[in-house]
């Protein structure tokens, strides 16, 4: 029997779609069902690397993981990931299809629907309930025409529609009410139910307008979501945790952020631990003297490395080297290196000087890595933990690689890891006080992460990943008290 579905739509970017998903995927599992996370076209640098090796969005990924299932490509079949202000890196089912200008990619996304409602097919033959996420708002009149991923998927699928407001910006009525009203008939029949997120004060002083907003779209409120602090993997460049530009005390972590940041959710992990403060610099004005300083990765290394040294960043890094801790991961890590060429102009051509800090050289090609890993640290990297005979050190480690550029150490580079498959990854210096990785999810290896960071004490009573089941039982919590649970099986057909 195929599955039923619901789709979350939002007013606006950010305004709590992949909130409300991952959190109805977590009740709907909780109530013991099986179910699935789906999104047709995501837009999002955070990405994740499936178990056969495709490449997804990082949110659809949180989403599967919040309903207890392994993430797997159908879940995401179109991944944007924004190389310029003006074209994207195109992945469809898992792979690099190539880099388009949005021109282009809006000419042809059309040609992307057998491929999407494969995938849809393919969850729907395996699941109970399939939870459908949109993208940006339905109501960009502009590209309604051509849409794949809103209220033109809806349709596809039959999908009844949430749409989410996010009252925290302010002008939550006027969004919903405009939204709704610049929707066709047939699409404003698909909107079962309103939700409102980020809610702060009295509930009751919202009333009015809750009845008020009913009377005028003809719609029901299903619910009001009240802020709350629950960690999730952010999945683009609106997270709220970008914005952290102050150290909160204990060791300051300074993040460089990147015009193309990828993947920032490597530094979540960071944020369970006491004694560490993350925060992100843009301006060398803004670097102070950090602990540590790392470069993230990045979808743009060399476009981003041009901008770290035309507007002083870089300067900065390199005077503070002898007093601080860099590390790199990914893109950032390739900065480090001695020279970055990409003769066949895969990001920007020709080459570029690195920071010159690891003694490698990156070549950029056009074939992606995409791999999930395990490897071991080498005792080269130990012997740079000043806190090594205070905790067991776990020599294996685990993330996963996504890079286009292929790097060429140096024969006295010093190894960073050797991965099972037999390959270095990543290097440090002599004195371990610079060294990067290609691994991503390196920080969520516990006992790295309090060698590295040389935190004192025992270790926390949550693995990073209990932390995180913790935190998809807290949003299920919170979703069962916030809306109307009942209205919204019988919105999808089923008796709660």
């Amino acid at each position: 029997m195929s599955a039923v579905c619901i789709m979350i739509q939002g007013t606006m970017s950010n305004s709590g779609k992949t909130f409300v998903t991952a959190g109805l995927c977590r009740v709907f599992a909780q109530d013991g069902y099986k179910v699935a996370p789906f999104k047709s076209q995501n837009m999002a640098l955070n990405s994740y690397i499936t178990k056969d090796g495709l490449e997804i969005g990082r949110a659809q990924a949180m989403q599967a993981e919040a309903a207890g299932i392994e993430p797997t490509v159908e879940m995401n079949p179109v991944l944007l990931k924004p190389t310029s202000t003006m074209g994207s890196q195109v992945i469809v089912n898992g792979e690099v299809y190539g880099n388009l200008s949005a021109g282009e990619y809006f000419k042809r996304k059309t040609t992307f629907i057998p491929d999407i409602l494969k995938a849809y097919e393919s969850l729907a033959n395996q699941y109970d309930i399939i939870v459908i996420e949109g993208a940006g708002s339905p109501a960009e009149i502009n590209l309604k025409s051509e849409d794949i991923v809103n209220m033109g998927f809806a349709k596809m699928v039959d999908a009844p529609v949430l749409l989410v407001a996010d009252i925290d910006r302010g002008g939550v009525f006027a969004s919903l009410y405009g939204t709704i009203e610049l929707l066709e008939e047939e699409e404003k029949n698909r909107i079962q139910g309103m939700i409102i997120n980020k809610f702060r004060g009295d509930k009751a002083i919202l009333e009015p307008g809750l009845q008020m907003i009913e009377d005028l779209t003809h719609k029901k409120v299903v619910g009001v979501i009240p802020m709350e602090k629950i960690v999730l993997d952010d999945e683009d460049s609106l997270a709220t945790s970008l914005s952290c530009k102050e150290a909160l005390g204990g060791i300051d972590i300074a993040v460089i952020h990147l015009p193309h940041i990828s993947n920032f959710t490597d530094f979540v992990a960071l944020g369970c631990y006491e004694g560490l403060s993350v925060r992100y610099v843009e301006r060398k004005e803004e670097l102070g003297m950090p602990d540590y300083i790392i470069l993230p990765g990045t979808k743009n290394t060399m476009a981003d490395l041009k901008w770290l040294r035309e507007n002083g960043l870089e300067g900065a890094i390199l005077r503070l080297q002898n007093q601080v801790k860099i590390f790199g991961i990914c893109g950032g890590f390739q900065m480090l290196g001695q020279e970055l060429r990409d003769d066949n102009g895969v990001e920007h051509g020709g080459s570029m000087r690195g920071l010159q800090l690891l003694p490698f050289t990156t070549v950029f090609e056009k074939t992606k890595m995409r791999t999930r890993v395990n490897g071991t640290l080498t005792k080269s990297v130990y012997d740079g933990f000043e806190a090594k005979d205070m905790i067991d050190i776990a020599q294996k480690v685990e993330g996963y690689e996504i890079h286009m550029g292929n790097t060429l150490y140096e024969e006295h580079a010093v190894p960073f890891c050797i991965l099972e498959d037999g390959r270095i990854d990543g290097c440090l210096n002599e004195k371990g006080t610079v060294m990067g990785t290609y691994l991503h999810g390196i920080f969520d290896n516990e006992s790295f992460v309090r060698n590295y960071f040389q935190l004192k004490g025992d270790m926390p009573e949550q693995s990073f990943l209990e932390f995180k089941e913790s935190q998809y039982d807290k949003l299920a919590d919170l979703i069962r008290n916030s809306l109307n649970m009942e209205e919204i099986y019988h919105i999808m057909g089923l008796a709660k």
